[in-house]
């Protein structure tokens, strides 16, 4: 693929500017009738699968996660989104708006990804009404030092 396809698809899909991949199996997990269907459409075109759901019992790539202020507590969730992911696996947690019923402070994420040891890595809009939050899995440490 070009240089411009590969922009071009960038601009059509939203999925690739959130680095989901072809092949990729993608948890979603906290979906409800408010989740971006856009979005979701545009991360099983790009990954050629459809989202699993929170009762699949195998190593997902990466995971979706939908959570709104009155979900409960945003630690325990991020907690178990990582539970069948590998090392250096990402989760994408959905936020809603500033101003959106269940709008998450940016605060209480830093705190809760850093209890439930994720590193945030990037912020976006990702979708009319949704923020995006990487969040990545510590990578682990190969053995052996330099």
């Amino acid at each position: 693929m070009s240089a411009t396809a590969d922009h071009a698809e960038e601009r059509t899909n939203p999925a690739s500017r959130l680095g989901f991949q072809p092949g990729q199996v993608v948890q979603e997990i906290g979906y409800d009738d408010d989740a971006d269907e856009e979005l979701r459409e545009a991360i099983e075109e790009l990954t050629g699968t459809e989202l699993v759901d929170e009762d699949y019992d195998d190593v997902a790539d990466a995971v979706l996660l939908w959570f709104r202020d009155e979900d409960g507590d945003l630690t325990d969730a991020l907690v178990d989104a990582t539970t069948m992911i590998d090392d250096g696996a990402f989760v994408w947690l959905m936020t809603p708006k500033t101003g959106r019923d269940g709008y998450v402070e940016p605060s209480d994420i830093g705190e809760a990804s850093a209890t439930s040891g994720l590193a945030q890595t990037s912020s976006i809009s990702a979708a009319k009404d949704w923020s995006g939050t990487r969040l990545v899995t510590p990578k682990t440490a190969k053995s052996g030092k330099r």
